[in-house]
């Protein structure tokens, strides 16, 4: 494996848990096997980290469930909490208010420790196999992510998945951003390179409708400070109707001038403004969460891109985040 891992604990259930670092240029990386969590992102001279973060294991399965990890294996939200696969209906558990799934439920990939691969003084590789059934979903599941980083100060993140039944993969990577070490968010600008949203319903589940963001507050193709609850921000931005190249499609810049701009080859991307959801202490929109993943609740809606994996396909992503400043 190369470098040596540090622990952090024990789960619940009594398994270990440790931190690999990753560095290279000015970024430095720790990288929990609890989740393929992002726990600590840091730039050299900057005081804080980058991302919201913790240094209790018991957080994260507690108050922060989500926090940097992956999510999936289909990320956001299902409606009703089922899905029908070639004619099967399977039901999965609700874990929102007991109406629909959330992130595949409490054990999904979140809140499982992952097998490391390798680990490299400026890259890691984990690994985790879901069992048929595991998560309400057929077919057993492998999911490699591959975390890397290049001088200057860029991550990037490399998924992939196989099956050996019909089932769905939507995975994402649930970091919350702030990149000035502030109480919130107020300040920072925010761009978003899409045309189309997914208007939500009163439970913030997609209604079906794709939506222009042309003469809404879901505009952000001229980055611009938005202002928080207005609007409340936790919605699929829309950026193709199919994976695509690699590609430049969301900017948070603090007031302070440091700068993260986010890449991905997937379909959309999750904004979230933290407005619930939070640390312990923390106030509400302390980060945003910025999550490259395909539309959600896919299944239920005929003209949203599928994200349905097949035994004989594989399921990959590409994202990137790259540091610098804008003065």
């Amino acid at each position: 494996m190369g470098q040596a891992m540090t622990p952090f604990g024990k789960t619940k259930t009594g398994e270990d848990v440790h931190v690999l670092t990753l560095a290279q240029g000015d970024l430095r990386v720790e990288l929990l096997t609890y989740g393929a969590r992002l726990q600590d992102v840091r730039l050299a001279g900057v005081p804080h980290s980058l991302t919201l973060m913790s240094d209790t294991l018991s957080d994260y399965e507690g108050p922060m469930p989500y926090h940097g990890a992956l999510v999936g294996p289909v990320a956001n939200r299902i409606g009703a909490g089922r899905v029908t696969l070639d004619g099967m209906m399977y039901e999965l558990e609700r874990n929102q208010d007991g109406r629909m799934t959330l992130h595949s439920g409490s054990d999904g990939m979140h809140a499982r420790v992952w097998q490391v691969i390798d680990h490299e003084p400026h890259a890691a590789t984990l690994q985790l196999t879901l069992q048929d059934g595991d998560c309400g979903l057929p077919g057993q599941r492998v999911i490699t992510a591959r975390f890397k980083i290049t001088a200057p100060a860029t991550l990037t993140m490399d998924l992939t998945g196989t099956t050996d039944e019909l089932t769905l993969m939507n995975i994402a990577n649930h970091s919350m951003w702030n990149m000035d070490g502030s109480r919130t968010w107020e300040g920072h600008s925010l761009g978003i390179a899409a045309e189309h949203y997914l208007p939500t319903d009163a439970d913030n589940l997609v209604t079906g409708e794709i939506a222009p963001v042309a003469g809404t507050g879901m505009d952000f193709r001229t980055a611009r400070t938005p202002v928080p609850g207005d609007p409340m921000l936790d919605h699929n931005f829309c950026l193709s109707d199919r994976p695509t190249a690699l590609r430049d499609v969301v900017t948070l810049t603090g007031k302070s001038g440091l700068r993260m701009t986010l890449a991905t080859d997937r379909t959309g991307v999750q904004v979230f403004d933290n407005h619930v959801g939070l640390r312990p202490g923390a106030a509400p929109y302390e980060g945003f969460a910025l999550e490259a993943q395909d539309w959600p609740d896919a299944p239920a809606h005929r003209d949203f891109p599928s994200f349905l994996l097949k035994p004989d396909g594989s399921y990959r992503q590409t994202t990137t985040w790259r540091f610098d400043r804008t003065e």
